[in-house]
């Protein structure tokens, strides 16, 4: 048998398993009842049939005792006893008598009714000792002799043996019955409890699937509603019909989707409201964030022949201006990742000369060491992956440690973790690390490392626009610190050619949905003045 289809059976098994068990349940406990009184039965029928046999045979042996054998004189000759032997026997088939008298003292004679069928030494010594024992007379015992039976067999076939002798001085005599019809009667009834049980366990094997169909037609029904439900199609609603358990199930089931439905309605609705007004809060800040902009490049190439009293307050508002600016792009950048609009256009890039271009734009060649072999190529998005560069390399220089080093080396598909080519971009500094209870967060929006320090140079966007640059590659970003303890590493993987990937388009140069440009663009390259999109404050 192939694997897909052992694969097949035990798929098959796992998806019908608590019908399997109701129908095992089900049969186990029917057979057991089954079995329970057909057991019960034969054995009381055997006990009532054995017990009719032996009864009757006992009594008209103990009847002819006292007619046939009392009336023999006291020294009868083997012919008398044959005679009455025979006459006792009465010519049936199975039923044999054997008396045992004395011609003289101490000479005893046996007659038998059929000397073939039945002799002596058909009788057990056991019982014929108890026949022959004389018992003592008490209130209790007014006889001295009794008569004793037992069952036996000889050749495979049963047999009814009993004795006992005549009082005052008479015959000892003894009845061999045949019960082989009585066998072969139980034998039938047997056969017919055992055809019974078979049938009483197909039946409930049939009954336990009837059962099971009731039962799991609801539940696979839930379970279709669940997965429905958890697929996002949260207007899926159960038929209800009838008062049982299952029925008040399906209730609390469409009580809970219709109460899923209108939470999830109300959040989308407050969450695309919150979309709306960063989105909106953006694009009306770029206006005069374009004034402000271009009145503090003035005052920059003016500085040197300002007032040394005004020169610091003009500086502060050129970097804060700058800062604010990039904050505004940012959020731009962030509302179009929750709306689903960011868009991929990719050209086959040298990833070195790409990490090269984006470390020279931004003056950090003193600061960072590039480990790169020129020719490794991918096609990605150059500006996506410059923004994600800047915010990598410029948050480890900020908050890590110099040197900062970029290693790039592709994966092949048993490397990688998809099976397919990749790209890894490792960014280490040399600084104290990442806390422990900071690195699950450094990704998040606007999260700072230290609450003492609320405000810092950047926006707290950085890294997590640089996440989902990634992620809209097919990529993705983790953070760690080095196992020596020498600084931390964010190790960047990307797909060699994210042209499989929806929402990608290629050639030409990239135009920004607004018109203007994206992280780590103009202002973003502006040599000494942004190091990146800052994201982790108190690394």
């Amino acid at each position: 048998m192939s694997s897909a289809a052992k694969r097949a059976i035990l798929s098959g098994l796992r998806l019908t398993s608590l019908r399997v068990r109701l129908v095992v349940v089900f049969a186990l406990v029917a057979l057991t009842a089954a079995v329970s009184a057909s057991g019960i039965a034969y054995w009381l029928n055997r006990e009532a049939v054995l017990t009719r046999t032996q009864d009757a045979a006992l009594d008209d042996f103990r009847q002819d005792m006292q007619n046939r054998a009392a009336a023999l004189p006291p020294r009868p000759t083997q012919y008398e006893l044959e005679k009455t032997a025979q006459q006792m026997a009465g010519g049936g088939d199975g039923y044999n008598v054997l008396l045992i008298g004395e011609r003289a003292a101490g000479k005893p004679i046996v007659g038998a009714s059929n000397r073939d069928a039945f002799t002596l030494d058909d009788v057990p010594p056991r019982l014929r000792e108890a026949v022959d024992k004389r018992q003592d007379l008490s209130a209790g015992n007014s006889a001295p002799y009794h008569l004793y039976w037992l069952r036996t067999e000889r050749g495979g076939e049963p047999y009814l043996v009993g004795g006992t002798r005549i009082i005052g001085g008479g015959p000892t005599g003894y009845v061999f019955k045949s019960l082989e019809q009585e066998r072969q009667d139980l034998n039938s009834l047997a056969w017919s409890l055992g055809i019974a049980t078979l049938l009483a366990l197909v039946g409930s094997a049939l009954l336990a699937q009837a059962a099971a169909t009731t039962v799991l037609k609801p539940v696979h029904r839930l379970g279709e509603a669940a997965r429905r439900l958890g697929e996002g199609k949260l207007d899926t609603r159960l038929r209800v019909s009838g008062t049982d358990e299952l029925a008040e199930l399906a209730r609390t089931f469409n009580k809970t989707a219709e109460s899923l439905e209108k939470k999830v309605a109300d959040m989308s609705a407050r969450e695309e409201s919150s979309r709306r007004f960063v989105a909106d809060m953006s694009h009306e800040l770029r206006t005069p964030m374009t004034a402000l902009t271009a009145v503090t490049e003035v005052l920059e190439d003016e500085a040197d022949g300002l007032d040394p009293m005004i020169a610091p307050a003009v500086q502060l508002v050129v970097s804060e201006t700058r800062r604010l600016g990039d904050l505004v792009e940012n959020l731009m950048e962030v509302t179009r990742f929750d709306a689903g609009t960011a868009r991929l256009v990719l050209d086959d890039v040298d990833v070195a000369d790409q990490v090269t271009a984006c470390i020279d734009a931004r003056a950090w060649l003193d600061a960072v060491e590039l480990d790169a072999e020129r020719g490794i190529m991918a096609r990605l998005d150059p500006r996506r992956l410059d923004v994600i560069l800047a915010n990598l390399i410029g948050n480890a220089l900020k908050h890590g440690g110099s040197p900062v080093r970029v290693s790039v080396r592709p994966l092949d598909g048993e490397g990688a973790p998809h099976g397919s080519d990749e790209l890894l971009i490792e960014v280490r500094d040399h600084g104290p690390g990442i806390p422990e209870e900071v690195l699950p967060h450094v990704f998040d929006r606007f999260y700072k490392a230290s609450a003492s320090r609320p405000r810092s140079d950047g926006s707290g966007l950085g890294l997590s626009i640089a996440m989902e640059n990634a992620h809209i590659h097919g990529g993705d970003i983790t953070a760690s610190n080095s196992p020596d303890g020498d600084g931390a590493i964010f190790a960047l993987r990307l797909p060699r050619d994210a042209s499989t990937l929806s929402g990608a388009s290629d050639g030409g140069d990239e135009r920004r949905e607004d018109g203007g440009d994206g992280p780590g663009g103009r202002d973003g390259r502006r040599a000494g003045h942004h190091e990146g999109d800052e994201g982790v404050d108190g690394q």
